[in-house]
């Protein structure tokens, strides 16, 4: 489980190709700490440390995760934002985050407002319903609030603002119209409809 607070930039500086794709990533973490089998999020995707050494760990991607997540995401020289998981007791900065990938969003526009930069994202209309303005979401790991939803019959599109502080400790600062990222949609959304659908019938 995580929070959506992003506590270091790593960089992928090597991938093998094997039976699933092995990437190994650089990292400012102590990875004495980190035990093998730990979970650490990786752009928002929840993934198992298979191996640590002095400044890199590495964590093995399955094919099915390469399909779901944003493309491009698991190459050399890629930035991710990471997060170690939470522990009992810890400050919940953000909201509930479990590390699951529910789709992937496009970016159709940057504006800037005051420091912060408004960001539109287009998603799969199948989403919508998770998304509220002033709800929560996830984007590649960061814990981001939702300003705006708008619906229309082949996609809905959504708006968050970054502040500059977001922007300069995670990837999120050098996002790109036309790029796409990982979404992971509120948890507790997802209960509500669950138990919506089941009340209905």
């Amino acid at each position: 489980m995580f929070t959506g607070i992003v506590t270091d930039i790593g960089t992928i500086d090597s991938v093998e190709e094997r039976g699933d794709r092995r990437v190994h990533i650089a990292t400012g973490y102590d990875t004495a700490t980190i035990d093998l089998g730990a979970s650490i999020a990786c752009s928002g995707v929840c993934l198992t440390v298979v191996a640590t050494e002095p400044g890199r760990f590495t964590v093995d991607v399955s094919g099915e995760t390469v399909a779901r997540t944003a493309r491009d995401q698991w190459q050399p020289g890629r930035r991710l934002n990471l997060e170690r998981a939470m522990k009992l007791g810890d400050e919940l900065g953000g909201h509930i985050v479990t590390g699951h990938v529910d789709g992937i969003a496009t970016i159709v526009a940057i504006d800037a407002d005051g420091d912060s930069r408004r960001i539109a994202f287009r998603i799969d209309p199948a989403l919508a319903p998770f998304l509220a303005p002033k709800g929560s979401v996830t984007i590649d790991g960061v814990s981001l609030t939702v300003n705006s939803v708008t619906d229309a019959a082949d996609a809905t599109v959504f708006t968050v603002n970054l502040i500059p502080h977001t922007q300069s400790v995670t990837t999120l600062g050098a996002l790109e119209t036309g790029q796409a990222v990982n979404v992971e949609i509120d948890v507790l959304a997802r209960y509500l409809q669950r138990m919506e659908h089941y009340r209905g019938r």
